[in-house]
């Protein structure tokens, strides 16, 4: 048995802040925010686009793409941000009733911006254990960026935020862009260093003044940032490497890297490390990072452009703050 990837959508608004709008909110030069922070433009959430809103437009178009039936899925998996319409709230179920996927049971998961691959890997994992769910539709939506408060110096490594939402029809035995292996790293040391201090039950009930303090902020700036430097991309070479060993690949085998949108500098770094060109991946700095959604959106982009080709070993990859780093392999086309 396989599971493979049947169609894929997204979703952006189109609202977008630029370099220059991005660049007034925080006294940074607007050539270091598009030369640095690597973002010409994000896109950002509109008044229809709420969380769960813009992740329904997305799987309508994956749905659209696999040419099923909505009624044809037996399971919705939400993977998209906590930050949804309402709390302590079930998107998934909302979407599949909104859609009409009659028959789908659902549940809602987050692994932070590691939720793509952590949904794929939980997705196939269900899929090959039950004879009776033989169609999942992972789907995803993301605006973090409300959480954001850009006169913040701390958290501006987050400036990149955007919106948007993404969705996967993935198949029992498609026999085609079959998903192979995953492989994640966390590490619980940095759960409390970035969060957003108000709102959740350690500060309850609420108080008239946390409205001013619901975004995220980094207790200490300076522990943080060392601790990144020196896990960061230790942690994802690792993923990468060992989601290929399991599925029968080197890193030589990589023809299409779809990761993360983050800055310039560590971008380059992880190309050069693995031994990639720039045209063997879609650095997406007219988006930003839309968290979960990166990678399928850089999967359509290469697709689009010609970079992802049949026969291609796509790896997807990306990191969510808390901290986990997490890889999937998919071998792009029909099985052979």
């Amino acid at each position: 048995m396989n599971v493979g990837i049947m169609g894929m959508g997204t979703y952006i608004p189109e609202h977008v802040m630029t370099a220059a709008e991005i660049a007034a909110k925080t006294d940074i030069p607007e050539h270091i925010i598009q030369e640095k922070f690597g973002v010409y433009q994000k896109p950002i959430p509109g008044p229809e686009d709420t969380t769960s809103a813009m992740g329904r437009k997305a799987a309508l178009k994956a749905i659209e793409a696999a040419g099923v039936s909505p009624s044809d899925i037996d399971l919705v998996i939400w993977n998209g941000a906590q930050h949804k319409d309402f709390p302590c709230w079930l998107a998934g179920l909302a979407i599949a009733e909104e859609i009409g996927a009659v028959n789908a049971w659902s549940f809602d998961m987050e692994a932070m911006c590691g939720s793509m691959m952590a949904a794929m890997d939980t997705a196939k994992s269900i899929m090959l254990a039950k004879p009776k769910v033989n169609t999942v539709l992972l789907v995803s939506g993301y605006r973090n960026g409300d959480l954001i408060d850009l006169s913040v110096p701390d958290t501006r490594f987050m400036l990149d935020l955007g919106a948007g939402g993404a969705a996967v029809v993935l198949r029992k035995n498609l026999n085609s862009n079959l998903v192979l292996e995953s492989s994640f790293k966390g590490d619980g040391s940095f759960a409390r260093d970035c969060i957003v201090p108000v709102l959740g039950t350690e500060a309850w009930p609420p108080k008239a003044e946390d409205v001013g303090h619901a975004h995220f902020e980094v207790k200490d700036s300076e522990s943080f940032k060392k601790k990144l430097g020196e896990r960061t991309l230790p942690n994802f070479f690792s993923v990468v490497r060992e989601s290929l060993t399991d599925s029968g690949y080197t890193q030589e085998d990589i023809d299409y890297l779809a990761i993360l949108h983050f800055k310039k500098s560590a971008h380059d770094a992880i190309l050069a490390e693995l031994g990639l060109s720039g045209d063997q991946t879609t650095y997406l700095d007219q988006y930003g990072h839309l968290g979960q959604n990166d990678q399928i959106l850089s999967l359509e982009l290469g697709l689009q452009s010609g970079r992802l080709k049949d026969g291609d070993v796509a790896v997807l990859v990306g990191a969510g703050l808390g901290f986990v780093w997490a890889s999937t392999v998919v071998r792009w086309g029909a099985a052979h």
